[in-house]
């Protein structure tokens, strides 16, 4: 009897570790570097556990065997195609390029990330395909694609009424919220931009392009990482320190607001010739008063002048200098769902090189690892990703990055 029990004590042992074992490769991707076979395996199991296992012929023929027509757009992981299945479905097929190191990583971690979210604000993962060297993800397909391609083409910015521009801030809002607080855990998104925002037929906006994002541990706030993002949509204290929290995602959601009332791109603002970028500009006019002034001419006959008021400094406020003074994305919510009696007054925006800036003297950051210097796009639009180098010992000094001849990637000297 006794040897009975022992001999089924120990295989409980084994079924429990063999149990933690997967659990811990599942998330090895988000806290330390597992070898690439393993993701690979990974990938595959996801693929069969939740059944979303979609054949290399199904795809082949979906795409017209990833026909130059059928392309949406390319990053570094590779291309993405518009397909049609058998079964009448449109969707978006992310084809792994083979010849990409770093678009491997972002590919992995996304498929990985998204096998467990769904959200109507967050673009919908259907599937996986794996099949010796070919590895691909499938989505569904967002028909009007990306919205910077509206936002910043005169021609096609009057398809974006008030109301249009109002719900696609409520839409990322919400999409935020889930990834931050209400998703399996918390999700660090790291690349909110227009890019990353795609409309569906019925212009409802879905957060896309999650190779970036980071799993955020549950007892932490904040934590120390290699910075990678887009110029002119990170926060301060993530760019200059690597300290990384949800806040630097409403860093990104506040200029997103700011683009979506003015129509103007923070990282190439020439409005005015006395305001250095958007949100400068932004912030002048409302501390004189000069609110409205802000917003895109093409809205004068749809907007409602209160809302474009209150989003206004709902986007100055998102996007303070503190990352502490900057609101939540549930309180954000609550702010767009109705009018507050009383919003506090912003502090002047965070610029990292900006005379706004606060500098601490001796501060420290511990960002370690490679940098994340890659490019992927969304269903048709190319992103052009920026990073910094990271330190080569445990700590560095606060170093103020310069921008390439270009003025699109910091540089640390």
């Amino acid at each position: 009897m006794f040897s009975q029990d022992a001999c089924f004590f120990h295989r409980q042992l084994d079924e429990m570790s063999k149990s933690k074992h997967f659990f811990q490769n599942l998330l090895k991707p988000f806290t330390s570097s597992a070898n690439k076979d393993q993701q690979e395996d990974d990938l595959e199991k996801i693929a069969a556990k939740e059944q979303k296992n979609f054949s290399f012929e199904a795809l082949v023929a979906a795409t017209k065997n990833f026909n130059q027509s059928q392309k949406l757009g390319e990053g570094g992981f590779g291309p993405v195609f518009q397909g049609k299945l058998s079964d009448g479905r449109e969707v978006a097929v992310k084809r792994l390029s083979q010849r990409s190191a770093q678009g491997k990583k972002e590919f992995l971690n996304e498929a990985k990330l998204l096998s467990r979210v769904q959200h109507k604000n967050v673009v919908n993962l259907l599937g996986y395909c794996v099949r010796d060297a070919e590895k691909l993800l499938v989505y569904e397909y967002v028909a009007n694609q990306s919205l910077d391609k509206f936002l910043f083409k005169s021609n096609k910015r009057e398809l974006l009424d008030w109301q249009r521009r109002h719900d696609i801030i409520v839409g990322v809002a919400k999409g935020l919220l889930y990834l931050h607080d209400q998703a399996h855990c918390t999700i660090i998104h790291r690349d909110i931009k227009g890019s990353n925002i795609l409309l569906d037929d019925n212009w409802v906006p879905k957060i896309a392009d999650f190779g970036m994002a980071r799993l955020f541990p549950e007892d932490q706030t904040q934590i120390h990482t290699r910075v990678a993002g887009t110029n002119g949509y990170m926060a301060p204290e993530y760019l200059m320190n690597g300290n990384l929290s949800k806040k630097a995602d409403v860093f990104s959601f506040g200029v997103v607001v700011l683009e979506l009332i003015s129509a103007q791109k923070n990282s190439s603002f020439d409005r005015d010739p006395d305001s250095g970028n958007l949100l400068e500009w932004a912030y002048k006019l409302y501390k004189k008063q000069r609110t409205l002034e802000i917003m895109d001419p093409v809205l004068v006959s749809s907007a409602d002048m209160e809302e474009v008021a209150l989003l206004v400094q709902i986007g100055l406020l998102c996007v303070q200098s503190d990352p502490q003074s900057r609101p939540d994305m549930d309180r954000v919510v609550v702010l767009l769902s109705r009018k507050p009696r009383h919003l506090e007054e912003p502090t002047r925006p965070g610029l990292p090189g900006s005379r706004y800036r606060r500098y601490r003297p001796g501060t420290t950051s511990s960002v370690t690892g490679n940098s994340d210097v890659s490019s992927s796009g969304s269903f048709g639009s190319t992103n052009t990703r920026t990073a910094t180098s990271t330190a080569t010992g445990t700590t560095s000094s606060l170093v103020k990055p310069r921008l390439d001849r270009h003025g699109k990637r910091p540089v640390i000297d």
